[in-house]
């Protein structure tokens, strides 16, 4: 049985964060961080190292073999521009074998981002990613700070995961979980936004829930933004 363990890495993890890329010659062998989003972060972090370039040095400073479980917004999934080219990268450089789709407000009261938990191995590129819906327990509607999830919660996936140096062989389709191929997502433009096929669509009508979601794509929409004067900025310096 595969042992998972969600979270931060203490110290680590803040060195990871605040340390440049290009300076960083260390690799590792385990990373199970929580990168910065949606909520409050010390200053520089957020700004210098959002979620989607967090992702990009784990990818980098992974040996070969090394493997990683990182929790991520539901904006990283279905996003383009930067965002595609690093889903790229990921499925080319790793094998993205699961993506834990997470309920919502897993880390309410801070951010009621829809959040996922990426588990990938560095080495060997993805052939297929399986998917796995976290389901609310009988009962609960939502978490809190005084009815957060629980660790015992995730035994159903613990049941299902099956062994990695067999392909997960032994892992099968149920109502939470399915497998996409990776021509599949090569086709969709690298979007992981996949939702549970076995499920039928539900409309959201929670208005926390509605303004994450937009608060979150007024985050991307700035980000755009940014990304879009810089550019002109250096094709005005580069033209004088």
């Amino acid at each position: 049985m595969s042992q998972i363990s969600f979270g931060h890495l203490p110290a680590k993890s803040r060195q990871i964060e605040s340390k440049p890329l290009s300076s960083w010659d260390e690799q590792l062998d385990v990373i199970d961080p929580n990168p910065p989003f949606g909520g409050t972060e010390e200053d520089g972090i957020e700004k210098n190292f959002p979620a989607d370039l967090f992702l990009q040095l784990i990818i980098e400073v992974l040996k070969d073999g090394g493997r990683a479980a990182v929790v991520l917004p539901d904006g990283t999934l279905f996003g383009e521009g930067v965002k595609t080219k690093i889903k790229k990268l990921l499925t080319e450089e790793c094998n993205l074998h699961t993506i834990v789709r997470l309920p919502n407000g897993v880390f309410n009261p801070y951010t009621g981002i829809k959040t996922n938990i990426l588990f990938f191995t560095k080495g060997q590129p993805t052939k297929a990613i399986w998917f796995y819906e976290h389901p609310y327990p009988a009962g609960v509607k939502n978490y809190s700070k005084t009815k957060p999830m629980k660790y015992e919660e995730f035994q159903q996936e613990m049941d299902w995961w099956g062994d990695e140096a067999d392909g997960f062989s032994t892992r099968v389709e149920n109502e939470q979980a399915w497998k996409v191929s990776i021509d599949e997502i090569i086709a969709r433009n690298f979007n992981l936004d996949i939702k549970n096929p076995h499920v039928g669509e539900v409309i959201n009508h929670d208005p926390d829930e509605l303004l994450a979601s937009y608060n979150q794509q007024q985050q991307e929409l700035t980000g755009l933004l940014d990304q879009l004067k810089a550019t002109f900025e250096d094709a005005l310096i580069h033209n004088r």
